[in-house]
């Protein structure tokens, strides 16, 4: 029976290493309406979290731009804010330019569109990841 109980133990499904991060939100113009935060670690799900079931969308108040994500599965992580100052859940533009404000994970430079998921993602190793807003207009 006991030569039994190492082979039966390999059998068992593996555990994934889960992880967490706390993100904090800075540079917000005010502290109105909500921030709408997209979690992925899929590159073609960035930046709005569409079409992945693991993605994790997440609704804070402006005026406590701060939240943790805990009991993620190891791996590269990307994130996108939008500021949704008048909470209407969706980020506003002006002939295709951002009239709220937008930020991503790793801060990188923005020119045109959203950033690649490589630009902006990062491993799940516990540090703070902080995202700077940007406001267009």
């Amino acid at each position: 029976m006991r030569a039994l109980l190492p082979a039966a133990l390999l059998l068992l499904p593996a555990a994934s290493p889960v992880g967490s991060f706390d993100l904090e939100v800075t540079n917000l113009r005010n502290a109105k309406g909500v921030l709408q935060i997209c979690l992925t670690a899929r590159p073609d799900s960035f930046p709005d979290c569409r079409d992945d079931p693991r993605a994790i969308s997440r609704t804070i108040s402006a005026a406590h731009p701060a939240t943790r994500f805990e009991g993620l599965a190891s791996a590269n992580y990307a994130v996108a804010v939008i500021h949704d100052a008048n909470s209407n859940k969706k980020l506003d533009t002006m002939m295709g330019i951002p009239r709220e404000g937008f930020g991503f994970s790793r801060n990188p430079t923005i020119t045109f569109g959203p950033p690649k998921f490589t630009s902006a993602s990062f491993p799940l190793d516990g540090a703070k990841q902080q995202v700077k807003m940007k406001y267009m207009l």
